[in-house]
């Protein structure tokens, strides 16, 4: 059977794997066993994080709204439920906005939920 050296193929995918892995403290950052053991835990925690930034925004603007609908003798769940049967089609993400950066606009949309 023919060797095969793998030098420069070798090399490079340990580069790839140390170059992810730097800033990393102690030998996460040079020891390429113990930095590719970590690099497959941190994309893992990052693949995770992408799908929990999701989930954690809609809860802050869920938040804002029933802050904004609570100076209005009106519960959030009441509010959305409102929202729908007046075919408002605006998502939480931009209610949020304007409840804080116009208020006058989100007591226009209030109005016309009640």
């Amino acid at each position: 059977m023919v060797r095969v050296k793998r030098g420069n193929v070798a090399r490079n995918r340990r580069n790839k794997i140390l170059k992810l892995a730097k800033g990393f403290r102690g030998a996460h950052s040079s020891l390429f066993r113990i930095a590719n053991q970590q690099i497959i835990k941190s994309l893992r925690y990052a693949y995770i994080g992408r799908k929990e930034k999701k989930r954690i925004f809609r809860q802050l603007w869920i938040t804002r709204i029933n802050a904004a609908t609570s100076q209005y003798n009106l519960k959030y769940s009441r509010f959305i439920h409102n929202l729908k049967q007046a075919n408002v089609l605006l998502n939480r993400k931009m209610l949020s906005q304007l409840a804080i950066l116009d208020p006058s606009a989100f007591s226009a949309v209030v109005q016309v939920t009640k």
